[in-house]
């Protein structure tokens, strides 16, 4: 993987990038943007099967405690912080630039908010999980700012880049990137082998990749492996997913995703056993 970096005098034409596929603004509710859901373009990108851009304000409700299972949810905070707690027994506050991942595995509950005052703004993704792991153990991990490993302009998330790599580890390949570029800035981003699938989505400002300007929507580029060329049009945060396309069916529930009717069932019977015990000790 490469990056072209370029602080110098900007053409206004971006060189010719890869083909874009698809784009979207999604649906908006409150200060919640849906991109990505499993019954649209997350068939299209999958293992990525949901994007939420959030940007909520402090003193409103909560994220009750919901379920999920076989997906990893991954949150990236760009501004403010948000609070977390979950059946695993993580709970606590993540500060901008901190990253969450949390397993579902085979059954998880979880919950938050926003922490302080102001805003917070970021990224919420679902993961497919493949197989081996979509009926697992539950387990999490979260990433203070100063533990997401950096190259350049890149925050590593998920797999590697420029020499970097997240200690977040997927079994299957996976790159998930947060990129910040000053107003003018050009970068290209080769994708590694075999992994078809990328798309981007802005969370501040504004990219000109080829002819198109991407502001606000999610856009999914043709599949292949051909590099990806964005130069800012303001200061300007967004993420990039590219991964091997996820090779299983997509099989849902309200709140799961699994690849198979079995694996379904038996995630939603234990998300239920967990409801269950939260209800019966107050926690619900």
């Amino acid at each position: 993987m490469s990056t072209v970096l370029d602080t110098t005098t900007v053409p206004t034409t971006v060189p010719t990038t890869r083909a874009i596929a698809l784009r979207t603004a999604g649906h908006t509710r409150g200060g919640i943007t849906r991109l990505v859901s499993p019954g649209d373009l997350g068939e299209m990108i999958k293992p990525f099967v949901f994007l939420d851009r959030f940007q909520l304000r402090a003193g409103g409700a909560p994220m009750g405690m919901h379920p999920h299972s076989g997906i990893a949810t991954v949150t990236v905070v760009m501004d403010g912080a948000v609070s977390y707690r979950e059946t695993t027994g993580s709970a606590g506050v993540l500060g901008a630039g901190g990253v969450e991942w949390m397993n579902a595995g085979g059954g998880v509950w979880h919950g938050g908010g926003v922490a302080g005052d102001g805003t917070a703004l970021g990224f919420q993704l679902w993961l497919a999980l493949p197989p081996e792991d979509e009926n697992g153990p539950a387990h999490s991990h979260y990433l203070a700012p100063h533990q997401v490993p950096v190259s350049g302009p890149v925050r590593v998330v998920i797999g590697a880049y420029g020499g970097v790599a997240s200690p977040i580890v997927t079994r299957a390949p996976i790159t998930y990137l947060h990129v910040k570029l000053k107003d003018g800035e050009r970068w290209t981003f080769t994708p590694p082998a075999g992994h078809e699938v990328a798309w981007i989505a802005v969370g501040r400002g504004a990219l000109q990749a080829g002819e198109a300007r991407i502001a606000g929507d999610v856009t999914v580029f043709a599949d292949g492996d051909a590099p990806i060329t964005v130069e800012a049009k303001a200061d300007t945060e967004f993420v990039l997913g590219s991964a091997a396309r996820h090779p299983h069916e997509l099989v849902t529930g309200y709140y799961s995703v699994h690849t198979s009717l079995e694996a379904l069932e038996r995630g939603e019977r234990e998300i239920d056993r967990i409801g269950a015990h939260l209800r019966t000790t107050g926690q619900l």
